[in-house]
């Protein structure tokens, strides 16, 4: 770059930096479902941020490591609105680290939460950040609050309770098993009201199997519910966040033996 802009040391920096962008751009239409979990804490703000790559390999070497930790403090400094805006802040660190490690790159998505001083948060970092949590609580101890992240981690609930779940989605959810039972063989012939119990049932079940307050706490060898251990703690869970690595992106199979033969012949 340096003999290219004839020793313009600013020049040659922008050359390579345009070299990046193209070979981000090259690789943009690959699959990146490996990578990284990051909980970032600093006084009253968290964040929790997903930053994918495409191998396991980069994912857990060093200088992925370090572009999800600069990418934690940047959205925790910054405090985007959205990740549109989260990505134009870190475009620039992300092209640069695209070209160092010659992979895919992409943040995929952030929490940013917020507490009060009476408040405090739990975090919890899981199979060296392959699945991470952080939950706002208010009431209860230090230690409360990481075992709090570490079920939300374990048992990966939707909703902090049944009552903040939208009634549009239980609505939605009671006419799809409406029409599962209706199309039941096995149910021809019961009567209504019967069906509308089997129906209540069934969507209760589900709901209560997503929502914190209602799943058997972790901790608790008599599997208490969340929210009996909540209300001896006098404790409340104010908000969580809860990501996996690649949940939901469709992951490249590799057969390494056929990739290695491919390779093999191609020297030949």
């Amino acid at each position: 770059a340096l003999v290219e802009t004839a020793g313009d040391v600013d020049a040659a920096i922008d050359v390579l930096r345009k070299k990046g962008i193209a070979k981000a751009a090259k690789k943009s239409g690959r699959a990146a479902a490996e990578g990284r979990i990051r909980v970032e804490i600093d006084g009253n703000k968290g964040v929790i941020v997903e930053v994918n790559c495409e191998t396991d390999f980069v994912s857990r070497g060093e200088p992925f490591r370090a572009l999800v930790d600069e990418t934690a403090r940047i959205l925790l400094a910054k405090n985007p609105a959205s990740l549109e805006e989260a990505l134009s802040l870190t475009m620039d660190l992300f092209t640069d680290a695209t070209v160092k490690i010659g992979e895919k790159l992409s943040l995929r998505r952030f929490a940013l939460l917020s507490k009060t001083s009476n408040q405090q948060f739990g975090q919890y970092v899981h199979m060296n950040g392959v699945v991470s949590s952080i939950v706002v609580v208010e009431g209860g101890d230090a230690t409360f609050a990481e075992q709090l992240a570490m079920h939300i981690t374990d048992r990966n609930p939707e909703y902090v309770s049944l009552d903040a779940i939208d009634p549009t989605l239980i609505a939605e959810e009671k006419a799809k098993q409406q029409a599962l039972v209706a199309a039941d063989e096995k149910l021809a012939g019961k009567p209504a009201n019967i069906l509308e119990k089997i129906v209540e049932g069934k969507v209760n079940t589900l709901f209560k199997e997503k929502s914190l307050d209602a799943q058997p706490f972790m901790m608790s060898e008599t599997e208490e519910p969340v929210k009996n251990v909540l209300a001896k703690h006098k404790a409340k869970v104010v908000r969580f966040a809860r990501f996996k690595v690649g949940e939901g992106i469709e992951k490249k199979v590799v057969d390494f033996a056929s990739e290695v033969e491919a390779q093999l012949k191609n020297t030949r």
